[in-house]
């Protein structure tokens, strides 16, 4: 696959306009993949926001393997990492909402003792994608920031209240300027994270194909109806298979391979495939 790189003008934007308001907020929450806790990480956001109180979010755990989301939290927290799973469409905000009064009680603590009441405010970053504007959302009870599962939709901050003591900023998706790490630049193409349009979709979905069958092969191929007898160690072969498996054919029986790589990234995204985290824990200290 030829090398992936994806940072549109308005990253850098947002990356200027994440440095001037950092002064503003009292800690930040940072979103990551479950399914991908390290490569779903922005190490340039880990540095611009060094020095404020921090909280983690291993986001959509519901479409990650369980015991793996629990290695991930266990790694971050001997990191010394407030960290914790949640599940944006559905999770509970009572643990979110307990962490982010502990994360900002000194800062509550030194207000009041001037006579004020605190306002608290965070900041939400994260990359493309990763369920910042869903979160927020939650949290709130209602729709108010603007959501989808393409990478990009948010492009300007924006501060929403939660209750009278507590606003969010919401923040558009930011990616580093250089991937060098392409193997985990791969991972964030599966998740969406990059604009599949710069993409050979073709490839990726098939690469994601055998990257899944080496995680969890018989969900796998129960999902897409792979003959097991069938050796597939090519990405295009792996498509043609999923499209005869599952009848994504065209006039005189040939493969649909762009219907099969458009519903295969769709289906995985959209946990029709299993819980699969695709950056398993071990190995990865």
């Amino acid at each position: 696959m030829p090398q992936i790189n994806w940072y549109p003008g308005h990253m850098a934007k947002s990356r200027r306009l994440l440095q001037e308001q950092l002064r503003a907020v009292d800690a930040v929450i940072e979103l990551c993949d479950a399914r991908a806790p390290l490569a779903t990480r922005n190490p340039d956001l880990t540095r611009l926001t060094r020095g404020k109180a921090r909280i983690l979010i291993l986001n959509k755990a519901d479409l990650a393997d369980d015991a793996e989301t629990a290695r991930w939290l266990e790694h971050f927290r001997r990191q010394g990492t407030v960290a914790l799973r949640f599940n944006s469409n559905g999770g509970r905000t009572k643990d979110v909402l307990a962490r982010i009064e502990a994360a900002t009680r000194p800062a509550v603590e030194r207000a009041a003792a001037r006579g004020m009441k605190k306002t608290v405010r965070l900041m939400v970053i994260g990359i493309p994608n990763v369920g910042k504007s869903t979160f927020i959302n939650r949290l709130h009870g209602s729709g108010i920031a603007k959501a989808s599962d393409r990478p990009g939709v948010t492009r300007a901050n924006q501060w929403v209240k939660i209750g009278p003591y507590l606003e969010l900023l919401d923040t558009p998706g930011m990616l580093p300027p250089r991937m060098d790490d392409q193997e985990g630049a791969r991972l964030l193409a599966y998740l969406g994270s990059i604009r599949d349009q710069i993409m050979d979709t073709q490839e990726l979905a098939g690469q994601l194909l055998l990257h899944l069958l080496s995680l969890r092969p018989e969900p796998v191929r129960a999902r897409f109806k792979l003959d097991g007898e069938e050796p597939l160690n090519d990405p295009q072969i792996a498509v043609e298979a999923a499209c005869k498996g599952r009848g994504w054919l065209i006039s005189g029986g040939r493969p649909d391979v762009d219907r099969a790589a458009a519903l295969i990234l769709d289906e995985f995204r959209g946990g029709k495939v299993g819980r699969i985290t695709i950056q398993p824990f071990e190995g990865q200290e």
